[in-house]
């Protein structure tokens, strides 16, 4: 018992099993075979290794944004002239990586609270039991109360007074001056797995550049100031239309970092996408165009609240920060190549099977991949009352004596082509 542990212990630790392999002179089947092989080698090299850089490890970076606008606004309506500036057209005014920059505007100046006729098409009537008081409309302005006057067929309202008309939007737009406002994106990045931290302001970029600069994507890509109609137009859109109802548009700042080379090179690229609609759609019938929102700011007029309500139409600006940086390391490489020597095991795959399944001489190639043996006992090794292994010791013994060392294994060396005849 205990030599039979010792030998399979032995047998463990200090043998090694290999593969049989059969070699197969078709060319057809090689020339598939090395075939599939070239289009997985150029599979790893091509796309694993150049295009997808499988040899790098990846990290996103932590960003923030910060926006600073500038430029002044001008309007003259009906005598009445104002200038606009950044306090009044940029909401909010926090510096946040999204906001939203006013180009159009409908003002409804001394509402007080009170009772007033509802807008003309908000809620028209012809009789008191039209107006149910104390009810609302989702698209009126205030509470019912149960009146319909007379002079304007329309259901008297507790609101704001008088009611907010929107329904005529200035044409052209109010604030076309918002055109030449400016933008300046400050934008810092960390990617904390190669502890690297970059900013947008890059070498070379001063104070004394940045006064003078502004982005174009060829001369100064670089430059973080922004011209709002540069803006707009390489987003696709012309400023007139969608300063008129308001949209939104999309700063992308990409930081795509090969960090194998130098760190100066890890620099920001800048694109800009427009967030809503088509810029070649021209129908003018296509429902909630634009943007909008309302602002009021309140006042105390002898003693009694007072708003001034504004209806912005404006530009919405999204800061959006890509980031994806690459560096070696010697993990991703190993596990890239240790998938990639897997893959060329399909090449074996699809020969064996064109070898067993497909070619005229499909049952030779059979014979010489696979080896068949019987799972019963011999006859004669019953009759000796030993067990096989030790009866086919005896009889390789006996055959050496004789010197009839003739091998019956069918892929001995005589049968191991196709030209050549077993003999008996």
């Amino acid at each position: 018992m205990m030599s039979q542990i010792s030998n399979a212990l032995s047998d463990f630790f200090f043998e090694y099993e290999t593969p049989r392999q059969v070699l197969v002179r078709n060319r057809r089947v090689g020339v598939v075979c090395r075939l599939i092989q070239l289009g997985v080698l150029a599979y790893i090299i091509g796309w694993v290794f150049i295009y997808e850089k499988g040899y790098q490890s990846t990290d996103t970076a932590v960003s923030s944004v910060f926006t600073k606008m500038k430029g002044v606004g001008y309007t003259n309506i009906e005598g009445r002239e104002r200038v606009w500036d950044v306090a009044d057209y940029v909401f909010p005014p926090q510096g946040d990586s999204s906001f939203v920059v006013m180009t159009n505007y409908i003002i409804t100046e001394g509402q007080k609270m009170g009772k007033c006729p509802e807008l003309q098409g908000k809620h028209n009537c012809s009789s008191h039991a039209d107006c149910e008081g104390g009810s609302f409309k989702r698209t009126g302005h205030g509470q019912m109360t149960g009146v319909c006057l007379n002079a304007t067929k329309t259901c008297e309202v507790l609101a704001w007074c008088p009611v907010e008309d929107d329904v005529k939007i200035p044409d052209p737009p109010m604030l076309m001056s918002a055109v030449n406002y400016t933008l300046f994106i400050k934008n810092s990045v960390t990617f904390p797995l190669f502890g690297v931290s970059r900013s947008n302001l890059v070498e070379n970029i001063d104070n004394a550049y940045i006064s003078k600069c502004l982005y174009d994507p060829t001369d100064a890509p670089l430059c973080p100031i922004f011209r709002l109609g540069d803006i707009v137009k390489l987003s696709g859109f012309k400023f007139e239309t969608i300063a008129r109802v308001g949209g939104a548009i999309g700063i992308v700042v990409d930081w795509t970092c090969n960090l194998d080379v130098d760190v100066k090179h890890c620099i920001p690229k800048y694109t800009f996408h427009g967030l809503y609609g088509n810029a070649a759609e021209t129908d003018q019938a296509r429902a909630s165009v634009g943007y909008n929102f309302r602002y009021a700011k309140h006042y105390l007029e002898d003693k009694e609240q007072k708003r001034t309500l504004l209806k912005v139409f404006g530009i919405r600006f999204d800061i959006i920060v890509q980031s994806l940086a690459r560096k070696f390391d010697i993990i991703p490489t190993l596990t890239a190549i240790g998938s990639g020597v897997g893959i060329f095991g399909v090449a074996t795959v699809v020969c064996d099977l064109v070898l067993l399944y497909l070619l005229p001489k499909r049952e030779f190639y059979k014979n010489m991949k696979f080896k068949y043996t019987d799972s019963h006992v011999q006859p004669d090794s019953e009759s000796l009352g030993i067990e096989t292994s030790t009866y086919y010791t005896f009889e390789a013994n006996a055959r050496q004596v004789q010197g009839t060392g003739q091998s019956n294994d069918p892929d001995s060396e005589a049968c191991s082509t196709e030209t050549e005849v077993c003999k008996k």
